[in-house]
């Protein structure tokens, strides 16, 4: 059986860190926003090149704190890319705010900037991009039109950590952005963790007062915050795993070069431009007979995943807040869809063994 992820495995090249992690913050005493949440903010905000990095509870958070750190009114709206996991869009709702749907690219996937322009009206205060599967978007452009409609930008890089366009990595051009350490994401913690970043003294400030009840100084509380704290241990893990992150994406990078290599012509696979460094969060192909594929590679001993089965405008859950929305081009997406292994215990002969069996299909 060739599994499509396996955390035990994933993690077990970092169990001795693990265990000195653990023993190190176990003996310190200090177990809320101490030492090790400190150091793993400073390893990664400088593994970006970026000024500051607050350390909060899960990548949800991460977001709607960035969104918060705006001090936008209720009711203005923030563009998010139709194709988006259903958190990008909560964020925007938790925070009082509109979501306006954007059609991605159907061959990046990513948000289409073309189409972010016909989308600005007057209430347009933000743009939320979302760097999916481990694609930076183009950053570039998307942040030429911020600039000339004078709009925040926030970057979702909870699939992209260490993507880049142009050499600059995702998650350094926005004004705020928001990171997922979810144990499956290329940098994972044994459990939820997620960080903002920004070059923004001010927003930095912000965010540190939110993710702890408002407050800078012990019982003073200046902003109506929340307990969204990065737990001393996943900070720890993160701190040692770092160490490994430039390695874990080679590894994914080299995975996917197989999968180019070998896989026949009949898959829709990820597209390819100089411009862009992926870190195959996911390795995502498109197929017309997508459940037929699955359940053939499953019965072939292949796990596969599906991100995601149900774009977010027919979601139970957005039922009257997005059914004014077309999405024709995230519904193919999500209608043919199909996620392969790629973690950092598979081999290349784990690929090339799926390669062989779906070629037969």
């Amino acid at each position: 059986m060739i599994e499509y992820e396996n955390l035990k495995k994933l993690n077990a090249p970092f169990e001795k860190g693990y265990d000195d992690a653990w023993q190190r913050v176990r003996q310190s005493g200090w177990y809320i926003l101490g030492s090790e949440v400190k150091q793993f903010e400073g390893s990664f905000a400088h593994w970006l090149g970026i000024r500051h990095c607050i350390g909060v509870a899960n990548g949800l958070d991460a977001l709607v704190l960035s969104l918060r750190a705006l001090s936008l009114n209720e009711g203005d709206e923030v563009i998010v890319p139709s194709n988006t996991y259903i958190a990008t869009i909560l964020a925007v709702i938790q925070a009082g705010l509109v979501p306006v749907l954007v059609e991605p690219d159907i061959h990046t996937y990513n948000i289409d900037p073309a189409l972010i322009q016909k989308s600005i009206s007057s209430k347009t205060k933000a743009i939320m991009v979302v760097h999916l599967y481990g694609k930076c978007c183009d950053m570039k452009s998307i942040m030429g039109i911020a600039d000339d409609h004078k709009l925040y930008v926030i970057e979702d890089v909870a699939q992209a950590h260490g993507a880049k366009q142009d050499g600059e990595v995702a998650g350094t051009f926005g004004h705020l952005s928001a990171f997922s350490f979810y144990p499956t994401k290329n940098l994972g913690a044994l459990g939820d963790a997620g960080a903002v970043v920004t070059n923004s003294d001010d927003h930095n400030k912000t965010v540190r007062r939110l993710r702890n009840y408002g407050s800078d100084v012990k019982y003073y509380n200046e902003l109506a915050g929340v307990n969204s704290r990065l737990d001393e241990l996943q900070a720890a893990f993160l701190s040692h795993k770092l160490e490994k992150l430039h390695d874990i994406n080679q590894h994914k990078r080299k995975l996917a070069s197989v999968y180019r290599e070998l896989l026949g012509d009949q898959f829709i696979l990820p597209s390819v431009d100089t411009r862009y460094e992926d870190v195959y969060h996911i390795f995502n192909i498109r197929h017309e007979r997508r459940d037929e594929l699955r359940t053939y590679l499953k019965e072939q001993g292949v796990g596969t995943e599906i991100h995601y089965p149900v774009s977010p405008v027919h979601q139970h859950a957005m039922k009257g807040v997005l059914d004014h929305f077309q999405t024709p081009i995230a519904d193919e997406i999500h209608r043919t869809t199909l996620s392969l292994p790629i973690s950092y215990f598979h081999t290349e002969q784990d690929v090339r063994e799926v390669c062989r069996i779906m070629n037969q299909f």
